[in-house]
């Protein structure tokens, strides 16, 4: 059995726990993190950055080399419905420098915080594992991971277990939290890549033209992202009928791309079904364990806020784990005093928030019917026209302003990462 000793082990290397072990390690915390796959070279759907969380990474110092590797800005979030513009969202009338929507592919972004990590010494990254069973003391609290690499099993003793491993958590299962599903929306998404013709557009749309709403935004390296809504469960039905049957109701949903449906869906392997829904643990801490990101709660894909919101808890969270690491037990008592149920506590008004915006955005812009087809515009062109609008929009785009990155916690590159904390 490898064995490895840290401060903190993060399961999970996605935007979440790559972001919360690079401010660990910067702060000197040692810090694992464990990642079940074996390479970033995969597709990854979620991948609009929305200003609040580009200022985070620029803060952190991981924007602009993830910028290099490739991405595409969007100047606008566009409502159309058959060619009608419902509603306007223009990114370049907020303040700079991050006015704009960023697609970066999530490859960029992993790798830019992987190479960052990797220059610390108290960082251990294991691929290709997977987390089978939590470690706890004779008290019940989390000390560290049991599981199983490349090279057989594994275990990571830390002082603190950070569970980040998306909406189906093994984590948030192995600690018995339980977590409550909301289908909130009425529909799944397909998502499906067409290859970019003449010039991109630099809008991200949610679109009608002929049928069920569609999710559309360039993707770098020029191709177009498409994401068309479907009934909630009725993929299968659909498949049922075969690949044509699909590409004909694609090419119905969206006429301007028909010509490259063909081109660009050769086999089912090119179409990735997004189970929409939300959702939230009913607890995100227990002695010396911490959820963040999807693990805690999920989002639809209605305002592009699931890599947002998980940099967000990441810069949120740091501090605290700083602070549990510090009292030497990782939030031994659990009685609600402690930073990690703190920080859990004050994260979860702002979740709860997002969530009410992205169940009142869904419902005018994917309900379906005559009457939705009738009242969607009147209702449109009232909401945009008023404060509100800008107040949410300021909300989708910045998330909670006063969450920042602590450099005054950071250490000096000599110290940072080489396992030094108090406790």
């Amino acid at each position: 059995m490898t064995e490895t000793h840290t401060d903190v082990c993060v399961v999970g290397g996605g935007p979440a726990g790559l972001t919360l072990a690079l401010l660990l390690l910067r702060s000197g915390a040692r810090v694992a993190v464990v990642e079940k796959l074996r390479s970033l070279e995969r597709e990854y759907r979620g991948e609009i950055l929305q200003p609040g969380g580009q200022a985070l990474l620029e803060a952190l110092g991981v924007l602009d080399g993830a910028r290099a590797r490739g991405c595409h800005e969007h100047d606008r979030f566009l409502l159309e419905e058959r060619g009608r513009i419902l509603i306007n969202g223009d990114y370049r009338r907020l303040p700079g420098p991050f006015n704009c929507l960023l697609s970066i592919p999530q490859r960029h972004l992993l790798a830019e915080l992987l190479d960052q990590c990797s220059a610390h010494p108290g960082f251990r990254y294991l691929g290709s594992s997977r987390c089978s069973a939590l470690i706890e003391d004779t008290r019940q609290r989390v000390r560290g991971i049991l599981g199983h690499g490349p090279d057989g099993e594994l275990m990571v003793r830390a002082r603190c277990v950070v569970g980040a491993d998306g909406r189906y958590s093994k984590v948030r299962r192995l600690a018995r939290l339980e977590y409550d599903r909301v289908d909130a929306f009425d529909q799944d998404v397909l998502w499906f890549k067409l290859p970019g013709e003449g010039a991109l557009p630099a809008d991200v749309r949610i679109f009608r033209a002929g049928g069920s709403p569609v999710l559309a935004y360039t993707s770098h390296p020029g191709s177009v992202q498409l994401g068309w809504t479907l009934p909630h469960r009725r993929y299968r039905d659909l498949a049922a009928r075969g690949l044509d049957h699909i590409k004909s109701r694609l090419r119905a949903a969206v006429p301007e791309y028909a010509e490259r449906i063909d081109a660009g869906i050769a086999s089912f392997r090119d179409l990735s079904l997004l189970d929409v829904f939300s959702g939230t643990a009913r607890t995100w801490t227990r002695p010396g364990l911490l959820l963040i990101g999807d693990s805690a709660h999920t989002h639809g894909p209605i305002g592009a806020q699931g890599i947002n919101l998980a940099i967000q808890d990441a810069v949120a969270a740091h501090p605290a784990l700083l602070s549990a690491l510090a009292d030497g037990d990782g939030d031994a008592d659990g009685d609600g005093t402690g930073p990690l149920e703190r920080y859990a506590r004050d994260r979860r008004r702002d979740v709860r928030q997002i969530m009410k915006l992205q169940a009142v955005q869904g419902k005018m812009m994917l309900s379906t019917g005559g009457l939705a087809a009738a009242v969607r515009p009147r209702a449109a062109a009232v909401v945009s026209r008023t404060p509100v609008y800008r107040a949410v929009l300021g909300r989708l785009a910045y998330g909670n302003r006063s969450i920042a990155v602590r450099t005054d916690l950071f250490r000096p590159p000599a110290s940072a990462g080489s396992g030094n904390l108090a406790g």
